[in-house]
């Protein structure tokens, strides 16, 4: 019977197979040759003290003892051409999750994608950083796979009481993705990896029945007697459905307006606001690993920070080790940062958001806008960015230090964000009351983590895009509009996920919640 061990080895131990053998030779008390296999169940590193440790969870396999390496395997999906259809608005991770779920369950997805296929979309990635053009339908948050896709692709959830975290993690494993991220603590597939998955998944649903239609955007949803009709198109072209789930992601905000303008319920939901700070690696490396080199068997340290200031938390959000800072507008006239990492996270610098929860109260400015002040709240700080950097997609920069001393820097160097910088006092970005939670939190940030608060950090501003300014509201059991039948808000734009794997399952549930009716 294979034996299970839990344990702290060095990371040079960890990382070679050899060398762990020997070493479980030792805990077990047999030869090592007789070790067969050593499977790696968890993975997790522990930097607390000076020397650091990796935690192991493994299966130690003796001779003779039978091991078969575990395949995982697709699900069965039966197919679906001829089968009922349910519109699945938005390709991001909650949709395309949500049309695998209905085809297994026999029913059939017409997914609607405003933006492009996700190798498409590369050019206008392209566009907006060398050339600061933004094309609304196809950017870093809209296209084929959703915001995720091109900026990071972190696995990484606290939503396990939300549903099966694991099933996700295995279903991309069969879709191709590495074995590794079932073991890591902090699992990543990388922005390099993650489209030809994307793509994977794209080619099943339409392999199995199911259609994908590309810059397709939504215009407008019939309603009739309070019930889901169908939807229009762009193109004026009419698709008729009476389920249809909404999984438009955080961003898009026509479909907030759309639905303020049919008198759809909706409301103002709080979320969190900040910039992106970018430090060397090494730097970060140095400060929690203790050590001037990090060797070559521990990967780029990762950071998480939250304080309480002024009653407000602040906190680390989407830290990318080994990253770049992205150009995430999805209109002309903003400027929006955002953060990613390839799979090896082998970049020169670490970056993340660093955010301030915001209250419903801060948006009164705007309370004009009804349901939508919270997203006027948020376009006014994009918009005043991107006039204070030259009406480029160059965004707002300062050195941390100078910004906690009201400092206009003098010099800014070249960071990761290609569009280029512009020195700005930050201060003129954001409200007086952000601009002071943000200057007092980076000073005790900079307690916490000696070496943090330095001026080879370089702030971008704004980090706005943290979650939807919106919530569309649904039952807690069928997962239905409180108003409209056959309307289910999903993932991140109806404000019920926060990231790639929530935003999955919570695409399931939704799938799973329609079929229960039509079944």
């Amino acid at each position: 019977m294979p034996q299970e061990l839990l344990l702290q080895v060095s990371p040079e131990i960890a990382s070679n197979e050899s060398l762990l053998k020997d070493y479980l030779s030792k805990q077990i008390k047999v030869s090592a040759k007789d070790i067969q296999h050593v499977a790696i169940l968890k993975r997790s590193i522990d930097a607390r003290q000076k020397a650091i440790k990796i935690n192991l969870k493994v299966l130690i396999y003796l001779k003779g003892e039978p091991f078969k390496e575990h395949k995982i395997e697709l699900p069965d999906y039966k197919n679906v051409s001829s089968a009922q259809e349910v519109i699945v608005v938005g390709a991001g991770p909650a949709g395309l999750f949500a049309a695998l779920q209905l085809i297994e369950l026999g029913l059939k997805p017409i997914v609607i994608e405003r933006g492009k296929d996700v190798r498409g979309r590369r050019r206008d990635l392209k566009a907006i950083n060398r050339d600061h053009i933004v094309d609304e339908d196809s950017n870093y948050c809209f296209g084929e796979g959703g915001a995720g896709t091109y900026s990071d692709g972190k696995l990484y959830t606290r939503s396990k009481k939300r549903g099966d975290v694991t099933r996700i993690l295995e279903l991309l494993v069969a879709f191709g993705a590495s074995g590794d991220i079932l073991v890591d603590a902090h699992p990543h597939i990388g922005t390099n990896k993650l489209p030809q998955i994307i793509q994977d998944i794209r080619e099943k649903i339409i392999e199995r029945g199911g259609k994908v239609l590309f810059e397709t955007r939504v215009t407008d949803i019939l309603i009739k007697n309070n019930e889901v009709e169908g939807i229009v198109t762009q193109k004026g072209d009419t698709i008729l459905a009476n389920k249809l789930i909404l999984a438009t992601g955080h961003s898009a905000r026509d479909i907030f307006e759309l639905l303020d303008r049919k008198k759809v319920l909706i409301e103002a939901k709080p979320f969190a606001l900040g910039v992106r700070a970018e430090h060397p690696q090494s730097l970060i490396d140095s400060i929690q690993y203790s050590c001037d080199y990090r060797g070559e068997h521990l990967p780029p340290a990762p950071y998480s920070i939250v304080k309480q200031v002024n009653g407000r938390g602040m906190y680390s959000f989407c830290m990318c080790p080994g990253g770049v800072i992205a150009p995430c507008a999805t209109s002309p006239g903003e400027v929006v940062t955002n953060g990613w990492s390839p799979s090896k996270r082998d970049q020169a610098t670490a970056n993340s958001g660093i955010v301030i929860e915001l209250k419903l109260e801060d948006f009164k400015p705007f309370e004009k806008f009804g349901a939508l002040a919270g997203m006027e709240f948020q376009k006014s700080i994009e918009q005043k960015a991107w006039h204070l950097a030259g009406q480029t997609q160059k965004v707002p920069a300062q050195r941390m230090v100078d910004f906690t001393q009201n400092k206009v820097s003098s010099s800014i160097p070249k960071t990761s964000y290609v569009p280029g910088t512009t020195s700005v006092e930050m201060g003129q970005v954001f409200p007086g009351f952000l601009s002071q939670i943000l200057r007092e939190g980076f000073t005790e940030f900079g307690k916490s983590m000696k070496g943090y608060l330095t001026n080879e950090a370089i702030l971008h501003a704004p980090e706005s895009r943290t979650s939807s300014p919106v919530r569309i509201p649904r039952d807690a059991i069928s997962y239905e509009h409180l108003q409209i039948k056959g309307l289910y808000p999903c993932g991140e734009g109806a404000g019920y996920a926060g990231g790639i794997i929530s935003a999955a399952i919570d695409g399931e549930k939704c799938a799973l919640k329609i079929a229960e009716v039509l079944k």
